[in-house]
């Protein structure tokens, strides 16, 4: 006689498969149903006002009142001279000064944040104190950005610390002015404020790596800097993707500390926007917020092409 196959009792704690009807015959909504919630949020409070800029941009300039229409000469205003002269417009010198500090933010960040995140990941062995760390890094973000930014002025002035210093070592008779008010204090101050947002994301990378690949390379004679390179920066290449987009839009966007570090000399996009919307002229003013964002999501999409971001995630 054949004995009889015994099925095996299933876990209480096992989800129900798709074969297995759902308690009380209940079934789960659809995904889509699931989503629309946080759907409804993103479309309220992110692509409604994005529309709103867009269509504003293509809207008459009136110095009086705002009357919907469509025109362009917003965006023939923004570049205009562009092409006619030997001279680059206004526009595009602007973009390429923004273009410049946001290059310099990112690669000094870069090789900052990497540093510190491989330090602590790598040379910290102890989890409580890489809390502490983090902790101490968080510090600063308790205060308001333009307290950190000011903060540097004593440092950095005719009188201040710095000069002081240099002129007390023998190192300069005179003080220096390029310290403070210049692309020097403003690509500090943006390193100052943006270097966290960099690090923590290639420090999560890192932490994901497996060490016995470290093992195995120094085990196939391979030097400290040939480990980094060959396996521990392609492991971070989607840490180094999140980090570059989060410093190349704070950056981009950015008007408060190109005028404070700057003092009010320099100019960038987010500036020049500022600037646009405080004598009213919010055609203008969105028409150029439309072409940042173009230009911002055109470094993106580029960095995207280098790094499959949804397949490494």
């Amino acid at each position: 006689m054949a004995r009889r196959a015994r099925s095996r009792p299933s876990s209480p704690w096992a989800s129900p498969t798709r074969s297995e009807p759902a308690e009380n015959g209940m079934k789960s909504p659809p995904s889509w149903l699931q989503a629309l919630p946080m759907g409804g949020v993103f479309l309220l409070f992110f692509a409604m006002p994005l529309l709103l800029i867009v269509a504003v941009s293509f809207w008459p300039q009136n110095e009086y009142t705002l009357e919907p229409g469509f025109t362009l000469d917003n965006y023939t205003t923004l570049f205009s001279g562009c092409g006619s002269t030997d001279e680059l417009c206004v526009t595009v010198k602007t973009y390429l000064s923004t273009l410049k500090f946001c290059f310099l933010v990112w690669l000094a960040t870069l090789v900052l944040g990497f540093t510190l995140a491989y330090f602590v990941a790598f040379h910290v062995p102890s989890l409580a104190a890489q809390t502490v760390l983090f902790t101490i890094l968080t510090i600063p973000f308790w205060t308001s950005n333009v307290i950190r930014m000011i903060s540097w002025i004593p440092l950095l002035g005719r009188n201040g610390l710095v000069n002081q210093s240099l002129m007390g070592a023998g190192i300069t008779d005179h003080p220096l002015d390029w310290l403070l008010y210049s692309d020097f204090s403003v690509v500090l101050a943006f390193v100052h404020l943006n270097t966290t947002f960099m690090m923590v994301p290639i420090f999560n990378s890192m932490m994901k790596i497996d060490r016995s690949l470290l093992e195995a390379a120094d085990d196939c004679g391979a030097t400290a800097w040939q480990t980094l390179w060959n396996v521990v920066v392609p492991l971070c290449r989607t840490g180094i993707l999140i980090g570059s987009i989060f410093v190349i839009t704070l950056v981009m966007g950015d008007f408060v500390t190109v005028g404070v570090m700057g003092g009010q000399q320099i100019a960038s996009v987010g500036k020049t926007i500022q600037v646009q919307t405080s004598y009213l002229q919010f055609p203008l003013a969105a028409a150029n917020a439309v072409v940042l964002l173009a230009v911002v999501l055109l470094i993106i999409a580029a960095l995207n092409r280098l790094v499959d971001l949804r397949k490494e995630l």
